[in-house]
């Protein structure tokens, strides 16, 4: 009787603790899903290609890409598209990109 308990509680404590993921995997994971929006004129992870007009986000201090994306928010620094995209995030979505977006190596880093 014991044996017959005590397996399937061991079994089922192993899938809770494989599947259970840190905050901070989540967080990344919620990260890069957001930054997937930018890949497409700015590069995977934020390393444009170059010698186009588009600029490269990776490696951009959070400061300094929260201090843009506010301002084209705001519409303060004049854009073709970035000010609606701008308008589309949350404070703390756009916290996240400038945090992911930081961590990034620049393209030939």
């Amino acid at each position: 009787m014991r044996s017959t308990i005590f397996a399937p509680a061991v079994l089922a404590a192993f899938v809770v603790v494989a599947g259970a993921r840190p905050a901070h995997a989540e967080a990344d994971s919620q990260s890069r899903y957001l930054a997937g929006n930018c890949a497409n004129c700015h590069g995977t992870d934020g390393r444009s290609a170059g010698g186009g007009g588009m600029p490269g986000l990776a490696g951009l201090s959070q400061t300094y890409f929260m201090e843009q994306m506010k301002a084209f928010r705001d519409g303060t620094r004049k854009a073709t598209i970035m000010n609606q995209i701008a308008k589309g995030y949350s404070e703390e979505q756009l916290a996240a990109l400038a945090e992911f977006f930081s961590r990034q190596q620049k393209a030939g880093q």
